[in-house]
């Protein structure tokens, strides 16, 4: 939840604050800098600490436990030895109860996650408390206390002016890690807990069961205690973060870890976010019990890399852009045609984008469902609004090209498409050509071979034609699998992907009804094994663009791209024969 971090104070009492090691410096391990701040924070000064977010309210407005419109509530209970919270002096009115934080399993064991809009302002007169018991001094906590050294946080990180969070896209990147020293004993961290949790790669939204521990602030919770609740996620529409709805997440559950495989007492787990993202991890109208935590991926597993080697993450990197596309929904609405396959070489998928104007743009994709900055291929131009239909595909090369109809029929070939323009043009079919009457284009896999090197066209009399064996200036010899029909006349959008995870060979067609259908195992001999997964409905007419690629973890060309009618874009993650993945928002609607 939101806390206002304000920086400055040392430890009071005459004790001088510990300076921050800087990156890379080794944590001390004879306990010295823990045995000095035991020395400052009496039992009496951590039961004082009051919350920087004092003022701040979270969703649901009654206290952990506490039943309240039927919606699940957190319960109180004695903590888990992997969850702790933080204690710092730098407070307007004395010493601060700030944040939780847990422990992460690292070859160094010395690693804290928060959330970073908590760390922004740790100095050197924090300390983390795992399983904090309230009313113990230092020497009497289950574990000690440990000493913050040294913080990470992405550099990208942009809170808003004069506030420690923000509500905008770099809020994805709202987690951060820390390096303490041993604790009074001189065990490191992981020795004195007897574990840590396990970093994992969220690889989606949509779980059944994820445990937030976390621990409010004194204001809402004067015994100290933990909270917890088990209960299922979604994503915040827009963000790379999850969402889940539980009441007693009040200030001071900023940086809470969100385990997939909780056990009371358990000295292991998968973590996959942490409590923050937008708005400091709390919803606008503070009333609803929702939280958010950004769902850890690429940015996240780089940034614990950092904490690990012990060095700062690289500045100069060019701000974040996050899970949206630019450009809001109206201008989304101008995306006529799009492709994707990987034109940037790394081995992940990219989108292409031809826009009502004629424009080129491509984005390139990050792996994780996201897409890096803009990258314009051609300017607004009176040739590409004759484009009609597109697709990428290897075809007869090494690399994905793309395939152009156009409204005159002819067909083109961009072999050498990428960051630096849509390079050389091969004619594929001549202008006035029989290909007047494709009416669309999506390649495959449909032949066995590997990569999308086939090529499956539809025409406006319903009649399908496969083509492999393409090369540069050919399109080999067709097969045909349907002659003229009423029904395929009605297949208002299609796209070839890997449905089944293991090959290219499948179809997803978006009928005039609004229905959707799989088609898995395409090949010459026909459409294969046909599934339903979206029967007629209004929502799906309204679809009026899409393509299939490789854009998330998994590797696989099964990510599903829609635009609809208003210009809202949806990213559904690993799509299956029978069923659609996660939907990620691309493009919010009314932007």
């Amino acid at each position: 939840m939101t806390v206002a971090v304000v920086c400055g104070a040392a430890l009071g009492g005459g004790v001088p604050a510990a300076q921050a090691g800087t990156a890379g410096s080794p944590a001390p391990t004879g306990g010295q800098e823990a045995r000095q701040a035991a020395r400052f924070w009496t039992a009496q000064r951590m039961a004082d600490a009051r919350p920087l977010d004092g003022g701040r309210t979270a969703p649901g407005g009654t206290g952990p436990g506490v039943a309240a419109a039927g919606r699940p509530q957190g319960t109180v209970f004695k903590g888990t030895p992997l969850v702790g919270t933080f204690f710092g002096s730098d407070g307007p009115g004395g010493t601060t109860w700030h944040c939780t934080g847990s422990v992460i399993d690292t070859s160094v064991r010395n690693v804290v996650l928060t959330a970073a809009h908590c760390a922004l302002n740790m100095k050197g007169d924090y300390i983390f408390v795992p399983q904090f018991a309230q009313g113990a001094g230092p020497d009497q906590q289950p574990y000690g206390i440990f000493h913050i050294q040294h913080v990470y946080i992405d550099p990208r990180y942009a809170p808003d002016k004069g506030s420690s969070t923000t509500k905008g896209a770099s809020s994805d990147l709202d987690t951060a890690f820390a390096r303490v020293s041993a604790n009074q004993k001189g065990q490191s961290l992981e020795d004195a807990v007897g574990g840590g949790l396990t970093f994992t790669r969220a690889g989606g939204y949509t779980h059944n069961n994820v445990t937030v521990v976390g621990y409010p602030s004194y204001q809402h919770n004067s015994t100290g205690q933990a909270v917890k609740c088990t209960v299922p996620t979604t994503q915040l529409p827009g963000y790379r973060q999850m969402a889940m709805t539980c009441g007693g997440y009040y200030g001071g559950t900023s940086g809470s870890p969100w385990i997939t495989d909780y056990q009371d007492g358990a000295r292991t787990g998968h973590v996959i976010g942490n409590l923050g993202g937008y708005n400091g991890g709390g919803n606008d109208a503070n009333v609803d019990y929702v939280s958010y935590a950004p769902a850890f991926g690429a940015d996240a597993a780089n940034l614990l890399a950092d904490a690990v080697a012990g060095q700062d993450p690289p500045s100069g990197l060019p701000p974040y852009q996050g899970l949206q596309l630019p450009g809001g929904a109206a201008r989304w609405q101008k995306a006529t045609l799009m492709a994707s396959a990987d034109y940037t070489g790394d081995h992940l998928g990219d989108l292409l984008v031809v826009w009502s104007d004629g424009g080129v743009t491509l984005y390139p994709g990050d792996g994780q469902g996201a897409f890096g900055a803009e990258e314009r291929l051609l300017k607004a131009n009176s040739t590409w609004t004759h484009a009609r239909s597109i697709t990428g595909g290897t075809f007869g090369g090494t690399r994905p090209g793309l395939l152009v109809r156009w409204s005159d029929g002819e067909v083109t070939l961009y072999p050498a498409l990428g960051t630096s323009g849509v390079g050389r043009e091969v004619q594929m079919a001549k202008p006035n050509s029989d290909w007047k009457n494709v009416v669309q284009l999506t390649a495959g896999q449909f032949h066995g071979a590997k990569g999308a090197t086939d090529l499956l066209a539809r025409r406006s009399d319903g009649s399908l034609l496969l083509y492999t064996g393409i090369s540069s200036g050919s399109f080999g010899t067709p097969k045909r699998l349907l002659g003229a029909n009423g029904t395929w006349s009605k297949a208002a959008l299609l796209t070839g992907g890997a449905l089944k995870g293991t090959a290219g060979a499948d179809l997803l067609v978006r009928w005039s009804d609004g229905s959707l259908d799989s088609c898995t195992g395409v090949s010459a001999a026909g459409l294969g094994t046909r599934s339903r997964l979206v029967g007629p409905n209004g929502t799906w007419q309204h679809a009026q663009v899409m393509t299939t690629g490789d854009l998330t973890s998994d590797h696989t060309g099964n990510d599903l791209v829609v635009r609809w009618s208003d210009g809202e874009t949806s990213l559904y993650a690993e799509t299956g024969p029978k069923a659609l993945g996660a939907e990620n928002t691309l493009v919010l609607p009314g932007t």
